[in-house]
């Protein structure tokens, strides 16, 4: 079976609900799926999945949360290749921050491409002044990824 990482940046839990919540999808879809709270570099390139999913939270002015600063700190000081590495982000932000809005997504998302990953779709942005719920916007918008993206594989 092709193998899933879900890699989650969280403050108070919500990227985790989210990630805890699509991942029954992708295993219907066919993968084995794990998630990861605390992920490093060695998680993503040591073991390359068929295919990631990033959940992250922004916190601060545009941060990563605490508990994804490893991986983030590992791709921008080692650079490594990701070639080859399909990819998506749901980020999760708050509108009010203006700029900031889903700053650690967007960022992660630039870094990944500048690396030579490909990211398949588009980025999901949740607006917690629009969405209580997270997963309320994550199921629908994972749904019609594995649909657009043709990831079902069973």
């Amino acid at each position: 079976m092709p193998m899933l990482k879900i890699f989650v940046g969280t403050m108070y839990g919500g990227a985790l609900d989210v990630a805890e919540q699509v991942a029954p999808l992708f295993e219907a879809a066919g993968y084995d799926t794990a998630i990861l709270e605390q992920s490093t570099l060695e998680d993503l390139t040591e073991e390359q999945p068929d295919l990631a999913l990033f959940c992250v939270s922004t916190t601060g002015s545009g941060d990563f949360p605490g508990n994804f600063v490893p991986l983030a700190r590992g791709l921008d000081e080692q650079s490594p290749s990701l070639v080859g590495l399909r990819y998506g982000v749901i980020a999760l932000g708050d509108s009010s921050y203006g700029d900031t809005f889903c700053g650690a997504g967007r960022r992660l998302d630039e870094m990944l491409e500048g690396l030579g990953a490909t990211r398949l779709g588009e980025r999901l942005e949740v607006d917690a002044m629009e969405t209580f719920m997270a997963d309320d916007a994550a199921l629908p918008w994972a749904e019609e990824w594995i649909e657009t993206q043709q990831l079902k594989v069973a």
